[in-house]
């Protein structure tokens, strides 16, 4: 039996955070996909991002396209904004919302077959762009929606369900992301929640383009020996470069590590970022050093996880573009139409 709706009381008693909501308010529907599906461990580690942020949902507006990883958007922050979009699709749609409403948090949910294929020219701009926002992708290798192909992030000799090996270049998303000017990117596992909760408070909390590529295994094709997105082989093959832990301005910071261990950075709201590293000689601020990393060690078959590139004093979109402060969408005809005097001085200072 199936039960699409999940029970209106829950205990009294239930933990709070600062707004009063309980962890239940920041759910969404009872999800249909398959059973240890990793989206659904990505789902649950957005709703406790999100509930520890204190951030009340409908601040949110969350975007997808296509596939299994563009439907949990369903399964979380059931009172925040959502729009489902067309394949490939969601950077645009997103975009164009940005630009009307900047005072909302926009997080975009996508997975490796809506990104890397049919929406790779999509991801490519909203990133170069700086659109400030959260962009996730579900990576999972496979599209299976439609029975498991290989999709574009598959690596080169992976095997299918059925045995079938991948002959193609596989597309990194990090990389990419790293290429065309994100300024906030992470890999993160879904099998590892005390790894991806931190990494996505900090990218909620980032201004700019914070991409964070998740593996994410599929319990129907891509979780069988000879999958290298499967849970067995990134457990055995994960080289996490660091550990953070994210601390919003409002809470006193009392924790303390060995000296040396750690590098902490100040994000633009004053919340810190600390990290711990675990590759003692691993930078996140050198972007160079990043992409020669990622390649050394997807040489030698490790999928290298954590926060990979940060730059602190980033800027957005909207400080590109120059727009004014007020969201687009709540300006008045006077301030969208100035009238002829301004026409003039514009026409004027073009002759």
């Amino acid at each position: 039996m199936t039960y699409l709706a999940k029970p209106r009381l829950h205990h009294p008693e239930l933990p709070k955070n600062a707004l009063g909501y309980t962890r239940r308010d920041y759910e969404g529907a009872i999800s249909t996909l398959c059973a240890g599906c990793g989206h659904d461990s990505i789902s649950a580690a957005i709703i406790q991002a999100f509930f520890d942020l204190d951030i009340a949902p409908h601040r949110v507006a969350k975007l997808s396209g296509i596939g299994c990883s563009s439907k949990t958007p369903t399964y979380f922050l059931g009172n925040s904004h959502g729009f489902n979009s067309v394949h490939g699709r969601m950077p645009s749609v997103l975009t164009g919302a940005a630009l009307a409403n900047r005072d909302l948090i926009y997080l975009g949910v996508s997975g490796d077959g809506d990104s890397a294929s049919i929406g790779l020219g999509q991801f490519a701009h909203v990133l170069r762009r700086g659109v400030n926002m959260v962009y996730i992708v579900e990576n999972n290798g496979v599209y299976g929606l439609t029975k498991g192909q290989f999709s574009a992030t598959a690596d080169r000799g992976s095997r299918s369900k059925r045995g079938a090996a991948n002959n193609d270049e596989p597309i990194d998303l990090v990389l990419l992301a790293l290429a065309l000017g994100a300024t906030f990117v992470a890999r993160g596992f879904s099998g590892d929640k005390a790894q991806l909760v931190p990494l996505i408070k900090a990218a909620v909390m980032h201004r700019g383009a914070a991409f964070i590529d998740v593996i994410s295994p599929c319990v129907a094709f891509n979780n069988h020996p000879g999958s290298t997105k499967s849970y067995d082989y990134v457990r055995e093959h994960n080289e996490a470069v660091n550990r953070l832990d994210f601390m919003p301005e409002r809470e006193p910071i009392g924790v303390e590590y060995p000296d040396g261990g750690t590098s902490d950075v100040v994000l633009h709201d004053g919340g810190l970022l600390r990290l711990r590293k675990l590759d003692a000689g691993y930078d996140p601020s050198d972007k160079v050093q990043a992409m020669s990393f990622l390649e050394a060690h997807r040489a030698r078959g490790e999928v290298v996880t954590g926060l990979l590139y940060l730059h602190a004093d980033s800027d957005d979109m909207h400080a590109a573009l120059q727009t004014v402060d007020a969201p687009l969408n709540a300006l008045s005809d006077a301030d969208l139409v100035p009238g002829n005097a301004a026409l003039g001085g514009v026409n004027a200072s073009l002759r």
